[in-house]
């Protein structure tokens, strides 16, 4: 099994970055509630959620998937998908009598910012100074 990190790094932007970067952000927010909708539709209805790769094929055409680089994107609603199975999870352990909480179901963001994911390779960091975001898509 393929272990995988996530490194954070506290950035200075100057004023066109932040914008750029609030708007990656916001973006994410919006895809996210987007992915949220259709998953709590569906569990309304059915019962069941999508999975990640079915948010990932449904919502490909959507207009916040395609303001984020394809793999930005799919992080995103791949978290979403993650925060139902752990709601499923969390269920469950109310049924075997491990939780004692009824937990909530997954809820929208309202007016705020996202985590955007970006790969190392697409990120260059000189001296704690971004230097570069890939262009590639």
């Amino acid at each position: 099994m393929s272990s995988y990190g996530c490194q954070q790094n506290l950035i200075s932007p100057d004023r066109a970055l932040k914008s750029i970067l609030e708007f990656v952000c916001e973006e994410s927010n919006k895809l996210a509630n987007c992915g949220l909708y259709y998953s709590r539709q569906l569990y309304f209805k059915t019962g069941k959620f999508p999975s990640k790769a079915t948010l990932h094929r449904l919502l490909k055409s959507n207009l916040h998937f395609k303001a984020l680089y394809s793999h930005v994107a799919q992080q995103t609603l791949t978290t979403v998908a993650e925060s139902f199975q752990s709601y499923i999870g969390l269920l469950k352990g109310i049924k075997n009598g491990t939780v004692t909480q009824h937990p909530k179901l997954p809820g929208y963001r309202k007016n705020s910012l996202k985590l955007a994911t970006f790969p190392k390779a697409d990120v260059k960091l000189k001296n704690g100074q971004l230097i570069k975001v890939s262009t590639r898509r």
